[in-house]
């Protein structure tokens, strides 16, 4: 492999076994049923399945190069980064590895609950392969980094998992790695402390070091990579510049399950089949001015009667930071029921959001505020606007009532 090349990846295969929907044994009787029923069949029939997660991946890094890696839950991200981590081996192909690797997969991966945050920072440090002499020597560093000083000796069950992943991407930067993987550590936390490890990672990129970072933030993606590799079902769909590869994902993504929601149910109670956002003058609205008013016109599918449903608009801007939520149930809109395919069109107040990029989750609930029964994304937008953007303005902006002068003062003087 040439001295260049940090990383290389060759038809890289990972086969799980997972288990068939409808075979799970949930008591002692179903596990007996199901065992009666293999044992019948002759045993021929399996309750389990094989399941490429990863498939014929082939990609080289070079040094120096932040590479992220992204695509939609269950495309392989994270298992792909457990393999050139070495933390499980490959089904098929291989992975180079050259130079030192820390890697960040996981809050509070070799943590023990039990020891302190001090003691921690050892153990956690030796599984990294740092030497005790080492750790020490950084451990004032890794502490100040970490912003948890005051609890640098409190055992970690009592931290918080803000806390957590603080001192564990302290411990794993301070490694002086030549090659640092990172699997969404960056989303727990504030911003103020994503926004250090990013200038942290750009600091040790500027050292020559190679950074992989799987993310669902864009805004972290966008920041840090120049070039992204897009995973869709276990296979590289596009490896190139950072910008087209985010056009690609934000295009798949429309109508995906939004990726805070899980649910396990195979057949949903809903599903949103197709969303419009459209500007004041009725056209596909990929970009809005701040002050006009958008609507968003939901097209749904339901498989059941849905009693009382709260339909709800989420939007988020591009670095997680959830802005709004515009609700059905909140807004007093009496939908008694729905049942079959149906539209529900909704029209915002004048956006006064910062000039963003924004992504819009449609999510829908049961008798009100009760059980979440889908969540999708329904689409992104930009909101424009020369001054008012996120930097200097934070997530809106609404004019003030300003006095200026002896006009103030007259103000005080009268009580007003």
């Amino acid at each position: 492999m040439s001295q260049d090349i940090a990383i290389k990846a060759q038809g890289l295969g990972k086969c799980y076994r997972r288990q068939i929907a409808g075979s799970r044994s949930d008591s002692l009787r179903d596990a007996l049923k199901n065992t009666a029923k293999s044992v019948l069949s002759g045993g021929r029939k399996s309750a389990f399945e094989d399941f490429l997660a990863l498939d014929d991946v082939s990609f080289e890094i070079k040094r120096g190069e932040n590479v992220g890696i992204i695509g939609l839950n269950g495309a392989g991200k994270s298992t792909l980064l457990k393999l050139l981590s070495r933390i499980t081996a490959p089904t098929k192909g291989t992975a180079e590895i050259t130079g030192r690797m820390g890697a960040l997969l996981e809050v509070g991966t070799g943590f023990h609950g039990e020891l302190t945050g001090r003691e921690n920072t050892y153990l956690y440090g030796a599984i990294l392969g740092m030497s005790r002499a080492e750790v020490a020597s950084k451990f004032d560093a890794i502490v100040a980094f970490s912003e948890i000083g005051e609890f640098i000796d409190v055992p970690v069950k009592r931290y918080s998992s803000g806390m957590y992943v603080r001192l564990a991407f302290a411990v794993a930067a301070h490694l002086d790695p030549d090659i640092l993987l990172l699997d969404e550590v960056l989303a727990v936390g504030d911003f103020t402390f994503q926004r250090k490890c990013m200038d942290f990672a750009a600091s040790l990129e500027q050292k020559g070091a190679t950074i992989l970072f799987v993310s669902h933030n864009m805004f972290s993606i966008k920041s840090m990579c120049e070039r992204v590799i897009y995973l869709k079902k276990g296979k590289v769909v596009y490896d190139g510049p950072t910008a087209e590869g985010l056009r690609l994902y934000e295009n798949d993504s429309r109508l995906a399950k939004s990726t805070w929601f899980y649910d396990e149910n195979t057949q949903p109670a809903i599903r949103i089949t197709d969303v419009a956002i459209t500007n004041e003058r009725g056209e596909e609205a990929n970009v809005v001015n701040y002050g006009e008013r958008l609507t968003f016109r939901i097209h749904y599918k339901t498989f059941r009667p849905i009693e009382r449903p709260d339909f709800r608009i989420g939007v988020n801007r591009s670095d997680e930071v959830h802005c709004s939520t515009y609700s059905s149930f909140a807004d007093d809109v009496d939908i008694p029921m729905i049942d079959g395919e149906g539209v529900i069109e909704v029209t915002t107040p004048p956006i006064t959001l910062v000039s963003e990029l924004y992504t819009a989750n449609i999510s829908v609930r049961e008798k009100g505020f009760g059980r979440i029964l889908c969540a999708q994304i329904g689409g992104h937008f930009h909101v424009s606007h020369p001054v008012y953007a996120a930097v200097a303005f934070g997530v809106y902006h609404e004019p003030a009532a300003w006095t200026v002068g002896e006009e103030a003062e007259t103000k005080r003087a009268s009580g007003f």
